[in-house]
């Protein structure tokens, strides 16, 4: 189960984590984000204990998906020591996440 980020968590969550965190930004109207959910639930599931996989609600948190310039979603972020290394606007393949998150392992 991806793990739910707010902006009250995601300074440790995310930025503070020792292992490569992907960060999905979404919205429940959102019909594409809906797609990409399950994609990120299966790779939460795959990766555990090795990566961290969570989903971020930019309509109720707002601070980072601005900070990090999300406009459009879903946007899938992926983080490694604190910094963005990788992004994925709109809805892709399972592969384009886990191979970001396989170059980080």
């Amino acid at each position: 189960m991806a793990l739910e980020i707010t902006d009250a968590t995601f300074e440790e969550t995310v930025l503070k984590s020792d292992k490569p965190v992907l960060v999905d930004f979404w919205a429940a109207w959102c019909g594409p984000c809906r797609m990409v959910g399950p994609i990120i639930e299966e790779i939460s599931d795959e990766y555990d204990g090795k990566a961290v996989v969570g989903k971020l609600d930019v309509d109720a948190n707002q601070e980072f998906a601005a900070k990090y310039g999300v406009r459009n979603i879903p946007t899938v972020l992926v983080f490694q020591n604190g910094e963005v290394v990788g992004r994925q606007v709109g809805v892709a393949p399972k592969t384009a996440y886990t191979e970001a998150i396989d170059a980080l392992l």
